[in-house]
């Protein structure tokens, strides 16, 4: 029996160093991507020793497209961690990180900022989009919060606000539209479809300094995660707090995803696909599947950059776009595919 622990384990840490490698490709690939046609040997070369390079493709490289795939990377592990959170906490599969309305009041302070603060602003401008994005999502979490105290953090209650406040948040943003110029709701729409062509060496910063400190706390509950997943009532008869667990993870996830969104918008169905491709690959064992939802995320949203770039030549698609267009059939496999496990 031990022996076969210490394979099942063996195996899952293999895998995670698999998804770890698969996400090392897909950023050299989406480095590579782009009209510039740098090589791989170039690209490899410039971030090993970027004075090597010639001045115009240091400045591609170090400063228009890393900084694009690193907040990929950075986003991507915080809506898979937060993802995977929601999940078990909520234990509701199609759960995830815009359940609890985060993204779209996040999208209600970006519409605020694009409608009410005058582009002649400039820097400020371009500052306080993502501040009011930020805000408001935080708003939306401590409501969340606020709320779940209130009823006594019931599941059911949770899931059921978090809609209310998604769809409220939703509103407010087509309010905003229904008052805003026609340039002002293009922003508003290009803002809400997601895109990571607007983060910059500072957001890339921010967003992983936000995922690194949670992700500690959120590996300390490891434990505590994967009996929940064995049953809440058997979580409760060991005497786990449901309502003060649940609150914490609410907490995080509010944290991670309103820093996510804040600076590249809504990206929909990473922080809800990547759990569940974790969990396929590494079973329901929260030390490896809380690290691997966030490596799955970083993946999911890495690719997606990539295709953004490859697919029309000298054109960036949003990767909002894409992350919907290939998620939707990936969910539906996986739907169809644990409905025959089942």
């Amino acid at each position: 029996m031990e022996r076969e622990f210490r394979q099942l384990a063996l195996r899952r840490l293999l895998m995670m160093l698999a998804l770890l490698l698969a996400l090392v490709v897909s950023l050299l690939l989406d480095l590579q991507a782009g009209p510039a046609n740098l090589s791989l040997l170039q690209i490899m070369q410039g971030l090993w020793e970027p004075q090597a390079l010639e001045l115009r493709h240091r400045i591609i490289l170090l400063d228009v497209r890393l900084p694009d795939a690193l907040i990929a990377l950075a986003v991507g592990a915080a809506l898979g961690l937060s993802g995977i959170e929601t999940q078990t906490v909520l234990n509701n599969p199609l759960a995830s990180p815009y359940t609890l309305g985060v993204s779209a009041f996040a999208g209600f302070g970006a519409s605020i900022a694009i409608v009410l603060v005058p582009a002649s602003l400039g820097w400020g401008h371009a500052v306080m989009l993502p501040l009011l994005a930020l805000a408001s999502a935080l708003v939306c979490g401590a409501l969340v919060l606020l709320f779940s105290q209130l009823t006594g953090g019931a599941r059911e209650s949770v899931i059921l606000f978090g809609m209310a406040l998604f769809f409220l948040g939703t509103a407010l943003t087509s309010a905003m539209q229904y008052i805003a110029t026609s340039e002002a709701v293009d922003q508003i729409v290009f803002w809400t479809i997601g895109d990571l062509t607007r983060a910059g060496w500072p957001e890339v910063i921010i967003v992983s300094l936000c995922f690194v400190l949670v992700l500690p706390f959120s590996l300390r509950h490891v434990w505590v995660l994967t009996l929940i997943r064995a049953g809440e009532e058997q979580a409760r008869s060991l005497g786990l707090d449901m309502n003060r667990i649940r609150m914490w993870v609410l907490l995080r996830v509010s944290i991670l995803c309103a820093f996510a969104v804040c600076f590249v918008g809504a990206i929909g169905f990473v922080g809800l696909i990547g759990p569940h491709i974790a969990r396929i690959l590494l079973g329901e064992d929260h030390r490896f599947l809380v690290p691997g939802a966030a490596l799955c995320g970083a993946l999911i949203l890495s690719l997606a950059s990539f295709l953004s770039k490859a697919i029309l030549p000298g054109v960036i698609i949003p990767v909002g776009i894409i992350t919907s267009l290939v998620g939707v059939p990936v969910f539906l496999a996986l739907i169809i595919g644990q409905g025959r496990r089942i």
